[in-house]
């Protein structure tokens, strides 16, 4: 059992495997963070609302963009490095600058009343339902 590898993860312990996986670590860094290693967002549907929350430690509430349109809501992250941080003499960095954007489509998304707050790292986005109107017409034939 200690030897099971979840299947969202057997790439990563493939590439482990190989034997330049040290030069892949090395300059894990710079690659583009994928879907998978984005923040977790959870979305919960709490009868006249939903309520979405985002785990962004260590972002600033500046770097954190919430945009709802159309029913999708977004929420974009541009982690930047301070020009104190730049200044610094590291001899290993291991935080870096990096963006992230993930969305959910909530089709009854009211724009009245929609609020969102960042505390210890968690963003939470508090968007209220709207009476869900009918798209549907009934056109009498002459």
């Amino acid at each position: 059992m200690a030897g099971m590898v979840p299947y969202s993860d057997y790439e990563k312990a493939l590439r482990r495997a190989w034997p330049f996986g040290a030069f892949d670590d090395f300059f894990a860094p710079l690659a583009a963070i994928s879907a998978d290693d984005a923040f977790k967002m959870n979305v919960e549907d709490a009868g006249d609302k939903y309520v979405v929350t985002a785990e962004l430690p260590g972002v600033k509430k500046d770097e954190v963009d919430v945009e709802l349109n159309e029913g999708r809501l977004s929420i974009s992250v541009d982690k930047k490095e301070s020009d104190e941080e730049k200044n610094k003499n590291y001899l290993q960095k291991e935080t870096s600058e990096w963006q992230a954007s993930r969305g959910v489509y909530l089709k009854d998304a009211a724009t009245d009343g929609l609020t969102a707050k960042m505390d210890g790292g968690v963003l939470t986005v508090n968007v209220p339902k709207q009476a869900e109107k009918s798209n549907v017409t009934k056109v009498a034939i002459d």
